[in-house]
């Protein structure tokens, strides 16, 4: 990798690991580079897993006092996250290439629409949690929805782009939480996931590791600042040039 190419992976590592700790569809910025400087399909995404680890665990410190208001819901979290992304990173690895590069398109582009619609789920949420028939135990996670984070979390293990905002209508859907608090969670969730996956990745998988490197450093920084920026900050049109580098990076695998 030369240092253009590096550069330009460190910088998405940033701007990635802001995404992971606001919007949360990091790897929809970060696994296009990766594609873009040459890198497999499979390499880029296990490459781009570890690479993104570092973002989730700088967020998630960023956000401690909300993940410390609900114990409960984040040890669930923490446990159906690693769950589910040992099974995802375990189908990676056992399914043949071919099958990741026919089907990342398509996840891609789901991820697009859950970003798309990712607003509407938010004012349902809301509505939900003012409403009268909302849960009083807000640390209450129903069976069905610990099965939905645990598929979540083999999205996550599998592939990722995205995980974060599958995260954030699982729990907005299933918990009466705070807004605030469920932002915290799916960076949390989005932490775990990478955190299992790339203890499996580095052992068994294929990897590049200046491109880890590169990536890791960016968003090691990106993913604290993400933290402090996501209690605040407007995601419209964040959440537009995301949509756009979701289809663009779905148009290159497929071209």
């Amino acid at each position: 990798m030369d240092p253009s190419d590096a550069a330009l992976v460190l910088a998405a590592g940033f701007v990635a690991g802001i995404l992971t700790s606001t919007v949360g569809v990091a790897s929809l910025v970060s696994f296009p580079v990766l594609l873009a400087i040459g890198l497999p399909p499979v390499v880029a995404n296990t490459s781009n897993t570890i690479g993104m680890a570092p973002a989730g665990v700088s967020g998630s410190y960023g956000y401690r006092r909300e993940l410390r208001e609900h114990p409960t819901v984040t040890r669930v979290v923490m446990v159906t996250s690693a769950l589910g992304a040992v099974a995802g990173s375990a189908l990676l690895l056992g399914l043949p290439s071919t099958v990741f590069e026919l089907i990342v398109p398509w996840l891609i582009l789901g991820t697009c629409l859950l970003v798309g619609i990712q607003p509407r789920l938010k004012a349902w949420a809301r509505s939900r949690n003012a409403s009268p028939g909302g849960h009083d135990d807000l640390s209450r996670v129903s069976p069905l929805t610990r099965v939905m984070a645990t598929v979540t979390g083999v999205y996550g293990g599998y592939f990722g782009a995205g995980s974060g905002v599958m995260m954030l209508a699982v729990l907005g859907l299933g918990t009466s939480l705070e807004f605030r608090i469920l932002n915290a969670l799916k960076t949390f969730a989005v932490m775990v996931a990478n955190l299992v996956a790339t203890v499996v990745f580095v052992v068994i998988a294929p990897v590049d590791w200046q491109a880890i490197l590169a990536l890791a450093a960016g968003s090691v920084v990106g993913g604290y600042v993400g933290s402090h920026l996501g209690r605040h900050l407007p995601e419209s049109v964040l959440r537009g040039l995301i949509v756009a580098a979701g289809i663009a990076a779905a148009a290159y695998l497929w071209s």
